[in-house]
């Protein structure tokens, strides 16, 4: 599967109202399993995560729908290309961050 690196993907951050850590960790891997979504993070103990997806291929309402047992509430959005993605997911990037301070 090929995908243009100037597609534009979607970020949730979410905070949860009913979350603990077995639930986060079990809903997390439930929805990396999906393919329409790039990257999950939910945090049982901070009660908040993030979701990156394609609402292109994946309907916002759908994944409402998945987190709501975990009663989730939207608390940012933003949109981001494949290739930002990709480029804040080199680890190198934490590495020059750190010796420019």
């Amino acid at each position: 599967m090929s995908v243009s690196p100037d597609k534009m993907l979607t970020v949730l951050s979410l905070r949860f109202g009913n979350i603990d850590w077995e639930k986060a960790t079990a809903k997390q891997y439930e929805l990396l399993k999906d393919e329409r979504i790039w990257r999950a993070f939910l945090n049982g103990y901070a009660k908040n995560g993030f979701v990156v997806f394609d609402e292109d291929a994946l309907p916002r309402e759908e994944l409402l729908e998945a987190l709501k047992e975990l009663e989730p509430e939207i608390i940012g959005e933003e949109r981001i290309a494949v290739k930002e993605l990709v480029e804040s997911s080199y680890s190198w990037n934490n590495i020059l961050g750190s010796m420019e301070s």
